[in-house]
């Protein structure tokens, strides 16, 4: 049989693949046997440095691509059309796998070696198209029977809950109950603040996400950007054995193997070719991989446009509620907190600390050296905030002025960390507070207890300009 013309009956990329079974039933190198001229400058535009073909060159000369060749496997042992419709490499690839008979035999596949030695070889076709962006009726076309009636449930947990979280949790169990995992998780990443959470069917699982980074020496972030690098450019790893991460990422294998983790599904998760993080799963039944496979490649579409949903609305938030100078809470949500007190939906503190501090001499360097430095003077100021009122609401009211509210605080405390803020100051060139504290109790109104402080920083201030009075640059432009 020529396989070559085969291939060149197609004017999308094809190809002939063979391989062995031996008679423990392992199996061989995958081989090329045959390709067409779109599939040989589809190597030669990756740019791969690929030597020149030959009938029978193995086929990770190539290309390496571990779904795929289980893929290929299966379809050929099967002896039956097998579709397929995944994204790996920054593609959406849609293939076909057809068996074809050996050279010169008409006879349907496995083919025996004369020697009768046991070792069985398989012919099979591939053509395949590649996208960049995905199409719905593809995916749906690639699925199994019962798939789509599990997506739908999926679909419907996803959106009938408005707790991000614990709609994530619902679906970790669906899929460790179907995968039949020991363990099992969503782990969401957002790559522009460089966080992940770990969610399993208890919840959001911190701890054991900062257990598993720490037997690999890393953030946790870090760890789960390196199972991205472990899957080469592929979407997902879903092994029976932990030999290719032996292979990939050592360090790794060896974290798995302190957990007696003997088979492995990383499914990455996407949504308009962004990536948003993994399904991550453990000690699976693996005779059910090739349908695992498939659901997962249905279900992160949907799972994916939910995470990507409550990230941009959680950015929004953020955008209206911090300051994006300074990283604390802007106004807006200051007046929110105090609005909350106010018309009853939080409850007052039985005892409510307030202090204000106001950032003494950015309107000098402002106009001495320029807006820049008048930033960073704001970002170092806040940062000193951040070290004395760790722990409490901490918020930016005006251009140099600070609010912090310490609900609950003891005077005593509230003292001793604006005592605290002071000698940090002192211990800086540039920053310097005005500061009033004030602490209520019983039955007190907030608003009237944010000007006491108010006032008390004001005359704060005005007692550093007295023993300042270069840096008021307010008055000297009145005198001027």
């Amino acid at each position: 049989m020529d396989y070559k013309s085969i291939c060149d009956w197609y004017t999308s990329m094809a190809a002939v693949f063979s391989f062995d079974q031996m008679p423990d039933g392992t199996f061989s190198e995958i081989r090329i046997e045959a390709m067409n001229k779109a599939y040989e400058n589809h190597f030669t535009s990756l740019g791969l440095d690929v030597p020149e073909f030959y009938p029978g060159i193995p086929y990770r000369s190539y290309f390496y691509d571990i779904n795929f060749e289980r893929t290929l496997i299966n379809a050929a042992l099967k002896d039956d059309i097998t579709y397929s419709y995944v994204n790996a490499h920054g593609w959406w690839i849609k293939g076909i796998y057809l068996p074809v008979s050996p050279p010169e035999s008409g006879d349907s596949m496995p083919v025996s070696e004369p020697e009768n030695t046991g070792k069985k070889t398989f012919y099979i076709s591939y053509v395949l198209k590649i996208t960049t962006s995905s199409d719905i009726d593809d995916m749906a076309e690639a699925g199994d029977d019962q798939i789509p009636s599990i997506v739908m449930k999926m679909s419907i947990i996803l959106h009938k809950d408005q707790d991000f979280y614990h709609s994530m949790q619902q679906i970790v169990t669906e899929i460790k109950k179907i995968t039949g995992s020991k363990r099992c998780a969503i782990v969401p990443v957002n790559t522009e603040t460089e966080m992940c959470t770990y969610i399993n069917e208890e919840g959001v699982n911190k701890a054991y996400l900062e257990k598993i980074a720490a037997g690999m020496k890393l953030t946790p972030y870090g760890a789960v950007m390196n199972w991205k690098d472990c899957l080469d450019g592929s979407n997902c790893l879903i092994v029976d054995t932990l030999d290719i991460i032996q292979e990939r990422d050592p360090v790794w294998y060896h974290s798995l193997c302190d957990y007696s983790i003997a088979s492995i599904i990383l499914f990455e998760i996407r949504y308009n070719d962004r990536f948003l993080g993994f399904i991550w799963a453990t000690d699976f039944e693996v005779e059910k991989l090739d349908f695992i496979k498939k659901l997962l490649e249905a279900a992160t579409f949907q799972i994916g446009a939910v995470i990507a949903n409550y990230q941009l609305i959680s950015h929004l938030e953020m955008m209206s509620t911090v300051d994006a100078l300074t990283s604390v809470n802007n106004r807006n949500a200051m007046n929110r907190r105090i609005d909350q007190f106010i018309s009853g939906a939080s409850k007052l503190p039985d005892s409510f600390g307030i202090a204000y501090a106001d950032l003494n001499g950015l309107k000098t360097v402002n106009d001495d050296d320029g807006h820049e430095a008048g930033d960073k003077l704001l970002i170092r100021g806040a940062a000193l905030l951040k070290i004395t009122f760790d722990g409490y609401e901490i918020y930016r009211a005006g251009g140099d002025e600070f609010v912090v509210f310490c609900p609950e605080i003891s005077e005593t405390d509230l003292d001793e960390r604006v005592s605290q803020l002071r000698k940090l100051t002192e211990t800086t060139n540039d920053v310097s507070f005005a500061v009033g504290s004030i602490l209520v109790s019983g039955k007190y109104d907030i608003n009237r207890a944010m000007q006491e402080a108010d006032e008390r920083m004001y005359h704060d201030k005005q007692e550093y300009y007295r023993n300042h009075p270069e840096k008021d640059r307010r008055k000297n432009r009145r005198n001027g």
